[in-house]
């Protein structure tokens, strides 16, 4: 079993907390589904978010889902001038039997527009 890294992300449409939980654990759970994962798998995922959104810290919607012993950690994303609105990304560190290449990352709604240059995505608007 190898150690590999999973990226996504989520455009939110408002900073509100009931959205901030819907769009992350959509996040987490299409991540789980794309690369079929369960919780056990992970060893940890860090939570990026732009700083327009302050609704809700991003993992507590990972805590709801039952990653309840998976260390989580929040942070904010750069502030870079022309930059996408109201994102939450992360990057998990998963215990897989896949291949690098094969891994699945995932981005969602407005945010499918920031990584069209990878070769294994998954994305909806």
């Amino acid at each position: 079993m190898a150690v590999r890294a999973v990226r996504g992300a989520t455009q939110l449409e408002q900073d509100t907390r009931e959205h901030m939980l819907d769009r992350v654990a959509e996040l987490v759970t299409d991540v789980m589904a794309a690369n079929d994962l369960v919780v056990d798998d992970f060893i940890s995922i860090i939570f990026t978010a732009t700083s327009d959104l302050v609704s809700e810290f991003p993992a507590y919607a990972a805590r709801q889902l039952g990653f309840s012993d998976v260390p989580l950690v929040c942070a904010r994303e750069l502030e870079i001038e022309g930059s996408m609105p109201r994102v939450v990304r992360l990057m998990a560190h998963i215990e897989t039997d896949l291949p690098r290449a094969s891994v699945t990352h995932v981005y969602l709604h407005g945010a499918a527009n920031l990584r069209r240059d990878l070769s294994r995505t998954t994305s909806h608007d």
